[in-house]
């Protein structure tokens, strides 16, 4: 009920803001298209890419004013952020237009970084995070969240077996001939930075092959 009652109360504005930074993405993303020249772009593309500027600055000029005085009320209390939180979730700051948005630059650099480069958004959504993390770092249960977020989506997840890492004191030693007769026997295992990990599963998913690996 609450969802639908937040969806009716969703300005019209906003909802224009949403489908005009949607259309922005559709128009700069390639879809199938492999026949273009690198690093040549036609000029209503580039337009597209200075709009997508344009409306990028606008919107973290707006956040960037918003987060910092939110930022300083929130850490009063815990009473205080939950009050706050609210508040923002009613603003742009808290809607859905700037994690879409980030997530749609994200994929647009990985489909054409040089087109992005020329755009120049990332450099400005880039200067939202040192806002965003000491906002959120203000939020109750900042640590258990940051343990869950570790544990996505399995990569980390045997070491967070129903209890946190840091009660977990029992380590297991793998010396160097351990590792060297499991991978002789057909596991993966490899060392980073002095830990020992199980990539088997990863290796059947990956499209770079074993030698990379």
């Amino acid at each position: 009920m609450d969802h639908e009652h937040y969806s009716k109360e969703r300005s019209a504005s906003l909802d224009l803001l949403l489908r005009f930074q949607r259309l922005l993405v559709s128009k700069l993303h390639p879809g199938d298209c492999v026949g273009q020249v690198p690093n040549t772009y036609s000029p209503d593309l580039l337009g597209v890419g200075s709009l997508l500027k344009k409306y990028t600055a606008l919107l973290c000029t707006h956040i960037g004013d918003i987060l910092p005085v939110a930022t300083s009320i929130a850490s009063t209390s815990h009473r205080h952020f939950a009050e706050v939180s609210r508040v923002v979730d009613g603003d742009l700051t808290g809607s859905i237009l700037l994690p879409e948005l980030v997530v749609s630059v994200v994929l647009l650099l990985s489909k054409n970084a040089g087109l992005m480069q020329e755009a120049g958004a990332i450099p400005l959504l880039a200067g939202l995070l040192e806002h965003l993390d000491r906002f959120n770092h203000l939020a109750p249960g900042k640590e258990r969240d940051d343990n869950e977020d570790l544990a996505w989506p399995g990569i980390m997840g045997s070491f967070f077996t129903g209890q946190s890492c840091r009660n977990n004191e029992e380590v297991t030693l793998i010396r160097k001939a351990d590792l060297e007769n499991h991978n002789k026997d057909g596991g993966f295992w490899t060392v980073i930075d002095g830990k020992v990990y199980d990539i088997k599963d990863f290796q059947t998913q990956s499209l770079t092959g074993s030698s990379i690996l």
